[in-house]
């Protein structure tokens, strides 16, 4: 007995740490998500966020390519040469060979640039062209958190849609039931009955196709986060909660990433047209070697003087100036050509400050109408309940006919999903509100 109790406690104990497991995985098989994590989760996994962060690893090694053209340049050299047939003179009746069957020569050679224009030039870009690439990368971050904010607003407007149409559902089921009730006791008609079964035929097949609206916008949102589209993930309603923000009346463009990029790449550019005239500039380059030779009948490798083979070094050292004096005015051309990528850069900058300017004014204004829509539908939603359950009592005491009561359950469904749509449209312009200011990363993360 004793055994079989004890038997009997274990498969209990066993049994419940198995149901522990599955309750936990249950538990955890769904993911709540909130925005600013779906953001996050975003900026360290979307695809687009690694390779801007590599670009700025990327900017280091260029900086080191550069610095590289200041610093001594080493080579060793060997070379090992046979003369099967050496060239001959003659000088005064005698003849000479001008070489040995056997060369051997083994060096090192060094060149350090004293003055170069276009090294010293790149040696100031480098730093900038870090500057450039980080902003490339809070630009791209920027992007991605515009994108996973209004699909995480797309995926709660589907489903708040979803939540009315099942409430509608329901709302219109107990309608069906009473009237069913009714007919079954005589005291209804048939296309009462037919008419509301046909209706709520209808919101299911709404219902079903906004369930699969539903999965579509998730994942939307998982691939914009770049998440795995099989996990499964719950959003949180408190992020499309409504709180209205003082606007401001002027806009310094100059905060835009977009700008602030555009300007960077001005200062690349303008280092660019420095490099391009620095070609008028000489050069001056130091030269160094030093080279050990070998030469004799044998080879000479393995052979010293012993064996004929005559072994020496030399060095030279020398000082090498280059000036530039005429290349057909090649140089100016490419000069003019950088100007022209100058201009045309101030244009865009120009371009890019007005359409800012228009993306900000057109925000404000839409938050300010949204605000207006959102207490107007608000109330609308008020308005169509009292409605709809006046209608639902005047129905049951023969003061209302059934399409009385059907078109009160739909205006109510239509005024529940112009408030939600007035909801995205807000969200939809408070970060582009905040993206036009340049302070969309510090307000959503």
């Amino acid at each position: 007995m004793n055994r079989k109790r004890i038997t009997a406690s274990r498969l209990k104990k066993g049994l419940s740490a198995v149901l522990m497991i599955f309750g936990f995985s249950s538990v955890f098989a769904q993911q709540t998500v909130t925005l600013k994590q779906a953001i996050e989760y975003a900026l360290q996994n979307k695809t687009d966020a690694l390779k801007a962060k590599l670009e700025v690893t990327n900017a280091d090694y260029k900086i080191a390519e550069a610095k590289a053209g200041a610093l001594p340049k080493i080579n060793g050299t060997a070379n090992l040469t046979y003369n099967p047939i050496i060239q001959e003179i003659v000088l005064a009746g005698q003849t000479f060979k001008m070489g040995q069957p056997w060369v051997a020569i083994a060096g090192v050679q060094l060149q350090q640039a004293l003055f170069n224009q276009q090294v010293f030039i790149g040696l100031k870009a480098a730093k900038s062209t870090k500057e450039f690439y980080q902003l490339n990368a809070d630009l791209t971050d920027e992007q991605i958190i515009e994108r996973v904010s209004n699909a995480y607003f797309q995926v709660f407007t589907v489903e708040q849609n979803q939540e009315t149409l099942e409430s509608s559902y329901a709302s219109t089921e107990k309608v069906r039931n009473v009237i069913k009730s009714l007919f079954d006791n005589g005291l209804a008609k048939k296309i009462d009955l037919d008419r509301t079964n046909v209706n709520l035929t209808n919101i299911e097949t709404n219902i079903k196709q906004t369930k699969n609206g539903v999965t579509q916008a998730k994942n939307a949102l998982k691939f914009y986060m770049g998440m795995p589209i099989e996990k499964d993930i719950q959003l949180v309603k408190e992020d499309m909660e409504i709180t209205p923000h003082l606007l401001e009346n002027t806009l310094s463009a100059d905060n835009r990433t977009e700008v602030k990029v555009l300007l960077k790449n001005k200062e690349l550019l303008e280092y660019n047209k420095k490099a391009t005239e620095a070609a008028y500039y000489p050069t001056i380059n130091l030269t160094a070697n030093y080279n050990w030779q070998g030469m004799g009948e044998k080879f000479p490798l393995v052979n010293g003087s012993s064996k004929g083979v005559m072994w020496s070094d030399y060095s030279a050292i020398g000082l090498g100036i280059n000036i530039p004096i005429f290349n057909g005015f090649a140089t100016k051309s490419k000069v003019q050509q950088a100007q022209i990528d100058l201009d045309k850069i101030n244009l865009d900058i120009q371009e890019t400050k007005l359409s800012l300017d228009l993306a900000y004014q057109n925000a404000k204004s839409q938050i300010e109408n949204s605000l207006s829509t959102l207490e107007n539908q608000k109330a609308n939603v008020t308005l169509a309940e009292d409605v709809l359950a006046n209608t639902r009592s005047n129905y049951q005491y023969g003061l209302a006919t059934l399409t009385d009561l059907l078109d009160a359950e739909n205006s109510l469904v239509q005024a529940k999903n112009n408030y939600t749509n007035a909801i995205l449209d807000y969200k939809i312009a408070e970060v582009q509100y905040y993206k036009s200011k340049g302070e969309l990363k510090t307000y959503l993360k």
